[in-house]
């Protein structure tokens, strides 16, 4: 399997903020899409970070309530691991085990072209050992 047939299903619509908006913002963005990470492009679409609630609890730990204040470009997570839509599932969960994070943006001609979350990979992986159980059944059943 794909991240491309997790897109299929998720969709490919990926929120995204610039890098000069303050992480009051980004804040406010999250809780309204219910999300747990923004992609920071520039007006071309090109990845320059990402921002998880992981890295909004580390600058207020760093810097206090000031850190809402801060541009996101100040405490965003620079060094972004990628995939494309054509990586298996299974790379791109050992990617997010080896790092440490949730969210892996899916990147196509040098752009963001969709986002997935280590909550749709495991939805994804629960659906398809289920198909996989009751196709089980059914040869058994048939024998």
């Amino acid at each position: 399997m794909t991240v491309a047939s997790i897109l299929s299903t998720k969709g490919r619509e990926v929120v995204s903020e610039r890098g000069a908006t303050l992480l009051s913002d980004v804040c406010k963005t999250l809780t309204q899409h219910k999300i747990g990470a923004i992609v920071i492009t520039d007006d071309d679409g090109h990845i320059q970070g990402i921002i998880s609630e992981r890295d909004v609890v580390k600058a207020i730990g760093v810097s206090g309530a000031s850190a809402l204040m801060q541009p996101v470009s100040s405490v965003m997570t620079r060094s972004v691991e990628t995939c494309t839509d054509k990586d298996s599932i299974n790379v791109v969960m050992a990617k997010m085990t080896a790092g440490r994070f949730r969210h892996v943006p899916v990147v196509a001609d040098g752009k963001v072209a969709g986002l997935i979350s280590i909550g749709d990979v495991v939805k994804h992986k629960i659906a398809q050992v289920e198909m996989e159980a009751e196709q089980m059944r059914s040869y058994i059943t048939m024998a």
